[in-house]
């Protein structure tokens, strides 16, 4: 990738520096121009986030004081205005963790999704007795653990028993002879079957590569180290048992938010966010530079339209999020070779 390839140019800066997207100026400024977080244009691009913009009209939503729409619907059957996909959603944004309707969300979902027995978290339960034990979904799991983390859950028993279950019950087979037995293995086929779950492997590696690298005990390292493998043995997209086929041809689409499903482009995020770079992500990173625009944005190829609490961006426009975390990737990419 050459300098005419990874360039922001001035017009895409200014554009991703205007003040009514504060998640994304806040971003830029960190993330693409090095800023440090102390800077004052920093910090007041980080109050802002919670003060204009999505956030705070996502937030106006909420209900109780702690969750959105019903409070057993925190999964809501994938309509995405629940309080998971809504979470999630904020998470992504960087809401600031320390806001009490935020700790509240947090703490609804830790009541009502966690499994008690195990840590990992559930599509259905209640506040009396948790995540319900054979409900437990891997993707789910690891995107709370990963909002969790985001919120400054980080060291708390909950969060750290979130982590436990990864390490403990994430799988990264290849397609076994006979998919293991007993729980949780014996649950959801789509979850559980003789192949691995891509967005469960995805999402898994998402949340624990948040966890800073000083802090990451051996079982992390080791889930991070197998998850990671199992990515580039797939060359990020393709069939590892036929690299000239594409696993699934709605993951070359690039989007935001990502929930439960993923694209390259938030594979490439989480890689590169672990200093990997790999001559097997060479294919999925030339398919993102492709997308590119002549004018140096991408365009938003998917999305939630309609579906959320609060609409982000729409498909077929010029993507804030989409050029943000591309521009991202090349970076560190850029910076690692």
């Amino acid at each position: 990738m050459g300098a005419s390839k990874t360039a922001i140019g001035d017009d895409v800066l200014a554009w991703l520096l205007e003040p009514g997207d504060p998640s994304i100026r806040y971003l830029t400024l960190v993330e693409l121009l090095g800023r440090s977080k102390k800077d004052s244009p920093v910090r007041r691009a980080r109050r802002a986030i919670m003060e204009t913009g999505p956030v705070p009209k996502i937030l106006a939503k909420q209900r109780g004081g702690a969750y959105w729409e019903r409070p057993e619907e925190f999964y809501c059957g994938k309509i995405y205005r629940g309080t998971v996909w809504t979470l999630i959603l904020l998470a992504e944004l960087h809401a600031d963790g320390d806001d009490p309707r935020i700790h509240n969300a947090c703490e609804f979902l830790l009541d009502w999704s966690q499994d008690r027995a195990s840590g990992g978290f559930a599509y259905r339960g209640s506040h009396d007795a948790g995540g319900e034990h054979d409900r437990v979904l891997p993707c789910l799991t690891g995107n709370m653990v990963w909002a969790l983390a985001r919120f400054g859950y980080a060291g708390d028993p909950r969060w750290k028993q979130g982590v436990e279950w990864i390490t403990k019950y994430q799988r990264f087979d290849d397609g076994a002879p006979r998919a293991p037995k007993g729980w949780p293995f014996s649950t959801r086929k789509p979850c559980w079957g003789r192949h691995t779950c891509h967005m469960g492997v995805v999402k898994a590696i998402k949340a624990l590569a948040e966890i800073p690298a000083n802090r990451r005990t051996k079982a992390v390292k080791e889930t991070i180290e197998d998850g990671v493998e199992y990515l580039l043995s797939h060359h990020i997209h393709k069939r590892s048992h036929d690299l000239s086929q594409v696993s699934r041809p709605q993951w070359l689409k690039l989007g935001f938010p990502w929930l439960w499903d993923s694209d390259i482009l938030e594979i490439l995020e989480i890689l590169t966010c672990l200093g990997c770079r790999d001559k097997r992500m060479a294919e999925a990173v030339e398919v993102v530079e492709a997308k590119r625009r002549p004018q140096g944005y991408w365009l938003l190829e998917d999305d939630y339209f309609g579906r959320l609490q609060v609409d982000i961006e729409k498909r077929g426009r010029p993507s804030k999020w989409v050029t943000l975390t591309a521009l991202r990737v090349m970076k560190r990419m850029r910076a690692s070779g």
